[in-house]
């Protein structure tokens, strides 16, 4: 009951954008904006007393309604017209149905369908229980990884394709903020392959940087890159 996802590059190794694909969102003056000085390492970290299986539904339900609120702020930007396709810088993303057949969508298609999918999962009892005494499913550190891997892409969408337009109404010490918590919680627990991220690397080392994330996989090429070789297909 969850659609899979599958990227192409339309670059080989898209490491150099164009020079018209200049990175806003890495300008000092912006990427210094934040809400709060909270240390999000700490913040992310499983508390003793509480369950893993609960930490992570928790967190990821919140993650979630937060960067769905995130996206609603510049939806009306986000048009098939100005995002005829899923793009972040030189990836493209694209939809696959159940029975792995290519769904040709635009970008705001493309997040209707991974915020459908998640609310779906995230009210469903079944996979994440409120009831006292309910258990978790086997399955359910798989689809949490599935779920921060499509929200992943809709935050680096944001950035890649409407950051003009959250500087804008500014938003960007919000988005800043929620990104630094995402990455921070994504990598305390393994949520999402280094492969699958690497495309913000340049954005996630100036977030994370002050995050005391430097020691936890930062986004360095070693690791990445480990990470890749040792990658192994879920879908």
């Amino acid at each position: 009951f969850f659609l899979s996802c599958r990227k192409s590059k339309g670059k080989p190794n898209g490491k150099k954008p164009a020079p018209e694909e200049k990175k806003l969102y890495l300008e000092p003056e912006y990427t210094k904006s934040r809400i709060t000085d909270f240390e999000f390492k700490e913040l992310v970290m499983l508390p003793r007393e509480i369950d893993l299986n609960e930490w992570l539904a928790s967190n990821t339900t919140t993650f979630f309604h937060h960067i769905n609120l995130q996206y609603s702020t510049i939806s009306e930007f986000c048009t098939g017209e100005s995002c005829q396709t899923m793009a972040v810088c030189n990836t493209q993303y694209y939809w696959y149905d159940e029975r792995g057949k290519k769904i040709k969508c635009t970008a705001p298609q493309y997040v209707d369908f991974v915020m459908s999918s998640v609310q779906k999962l995230v009210t469903d009892e079944d996979v994440f229980p409120t009831k006292y005494g309910k258990e978790f499913p086997n399955s359910f550190e798989s689809l949490v990884k599935k779920i921060c891997k499509y929200l992943f892409h809709v935050l680096a969408h944001i950035y890649s394709s409407h950051f003009k337009e959250t500087l804008a109404l500014e938003l960007h010490g919000h988005l800043n903020t929620l990104y630094t918590h995402f990455i921070l919680f994504i990598r305390e627990f393994n949520l999402v392959d280094p492969k699958e991220t690497t495309i913000m690397d340049d954005l996630t080392e100036v977030l994370c940087s002050s995050s005391g994330s430097s020691s936890n996989g930062s986004g360095n090429g070693s690791s990445n890159s480990a990470g890749a070789q040792n990658h192994v297909k879920e879908r």
